[in-house]
């Protein structure tokens, strides 16, 4: 019974170990989205952004976010020469934010000061003997603040990839309509990016920022390649290396477009196919697991309730 009082603490110190980190974690979503917020103020009012006065709640976000941003200063001044990489992959999970590499790097570093003191928490019950719950409480503290950000992260950037696969088919085959209507191909591609917006919201995040870089007077061929890194996907980066070759060598751009798009269209079939032949080989691990055991319950169940009936 004694033992009991130190088992609650650790466990509500795990509880608490978890929403820390998923908390943490949620802290780069809530300042984009404060960033986000703040663009469409300023868009919104012609004179720049009307100053308010801070409520309690968003003071004390403020200093949270300032201790999580002193952390993640002091990791990249360690290791400055992973800033570039990490900001690559922050960018294509949609975190474009200038400080998003140091305020991630400072969710990491929180992350495993609360995972010591968790662990530092479960030492007596490992030193109790009382059994292996202590050692596999301490591990899934470890795992979560080692690998939870970047696995956040991972998840987000696939899911983003996913959207940007799908609707990369779509920007072509609207590309090719505007260019093939007369209209240029920076004209086209802010034609484009209206008519995207509700269908696929994040890739016309980055349609954005690559009208805003040809509107800047960017080289097309540089924009286009910095629009296929954030992207970060395999058919963005054909597209931008297809404009350059097209650009340097003088060949239309509208025929150009429509046998890209027409190749794209055809990778969406085959990917569709692909799918639906896999789609029996992946049902038969679920069917054995599943149905089987059912079908094999409901036709032995009535043969033995017979048997125990008789030898009765």
């Amino acid at each position: 019974m004694g033992a009991l009082p130190l088992e609650n603490l650790i466990y509500m110190a795990g509880l608490v170990l978890l929403v820390g980190a998923v908390g943490g974690v949620a802290w780069l979503g809530l300042s984009e989205i404060r960033l986000r917020t703040m663009r469409r103020a300023r868009l919104a009012t012609a004179s720049g952004p009307v100053a308010e006065r801070p409520a309690a709640s968003g003071v004390i976000a403020d200093q949270v976010l300032a201790g999580v941003r002193r952390l993640g200063q002091q990791s990249a001044v360690r290791d400055p020469a992973k800033l570039s990489l990490l900001r690559a992959r922050l960018m294509q999970a949609g975190f474009p934010n200038r400080e998003a590499p140091v305020i991630y790097l400072g969710v990491r570093a929180a992350a495993l000061v609360v995972a010591t003191i968790a662990v530092v928490l479960t030492l007596p019950m490992i030193a109790g003997g009382k059994g292996p719950g202590g050692l596999v409480v301490a591990f899934l503290f470890a795992a979560a603040a080692m690998f939870g950000p970047d696995q956040v992260l991972k998840m987000r950037r696939t899911a983003r990839e996913r959207e940007y696969a799908d609707g990369f088919p779509d920007l072509l085959d609207l590309l090719v309509a505007s260019v093939e209507a007369g209209l240029s191909l920076d004209a086209s591609v802010t034609r484009v990016t209206d008519e995207l917006v509700r269908r696929y919201p994040n890739l016309t995040v980055h349609l954005r920022f690559l009208v805003l870089e040809l509107r800047a007077g960017r080289a097309r061929k540089d924009a286009w390649s910095a629009f296929a890194d954030r992207l970060g996907i395999d058919d963005a980066r054909a597209l931008a290396t297809m404009l350059r070759q097209s650009e340097e060598m003088g060949t239309s751009l509208g025929e150009t477009l429509t046998v890209f798009s027409q190749d794209m269209r055809a990778k969406r079939m085959l990917k569709a196919e692909e799918k639906a032949l896999s789609l029996s080989a992946k049902l038969t691990v679920p069917l054995i697991i599943f149905i089987f055991p059912c079908l094999l319950g409901a036709l032995m169940l009535p043969a033995a309730a017979r048997l125990a009936h008789v030898f009765k």
